[in-house]
């Protein structure tokens, strides 16, 4: 990690290591649950040893999700689908040190970590247009976006598009 250079830390840079092969390694469960023909709750969660630096799609070391989605068959749209969710994403302690340290990921890092767990509601809508093509707006509201406590909170707008070949 960090050395010492007259008496200072020295900024981590994840590039300063030889060329090696590293092990990532990691799990994740998920349950689901139909509560009645039309409502289904879900919870997940997923670890990996935050040790190794990651190129995938976030940078989560550990995760907490659950939520609730209804189907649009009461109102006679049954392939559509509305859905809450949380997430409470977090950091190993490596990690954390090194963001704080001035490392920066793929994603985060600026400097001066103040560490929080990052806490997401979403609500979305997932409407099918036709056979094989899905489009969901959606909205987050973001506490520590980027597990920085002198962020946020945030509200993000998102769109999604889904097509089936």
């Amino acid at each position: 990690m960090p050395c010492s250079c007259a008496g200072e830390v020295a900024k981590p840079d994840i590039t300063n290591h030889p060329l090696q092969t590293t092990l990532k390694y990691g799990f994740g469960v998920n349950l689901e649950q139909a509560l009645t023909r039309n409502v289904t709750a879900y919870a997940r969660f997923g670890w990996n040893n935050g040790k190794t630096e990651s190129y995938a799609f976030t940078e989560i070391d550990q995760t907490f999700a659950g939520g609730v989605f209804v189907n649009g068959r009461k109102w006679a749209r049954p392939q559509d689908r509305f859905g809450i969710a949380a997430a409470s994403n977090a950091l190993s302690g490596d990690h954390r040190e090194y963001l704080a340290l001035g490392g920066t990921g793929f994603i985060i890092g600026d400097g001066a970590l103040n560490y929080g767990r990052e806490n997401i509601l979403e609500s979305y809508y997932t409407v099918r247009v036709w056979e094989g093509l899905y489009v969901a707006p959606d909205v987050q509201y973001i506490v520590n976006p980027a597990y920085n406590r002198d962020r946020g909170p945030v509200v993000v707008p998102g769109f999604r598009l889904h097509i089936e070949l």
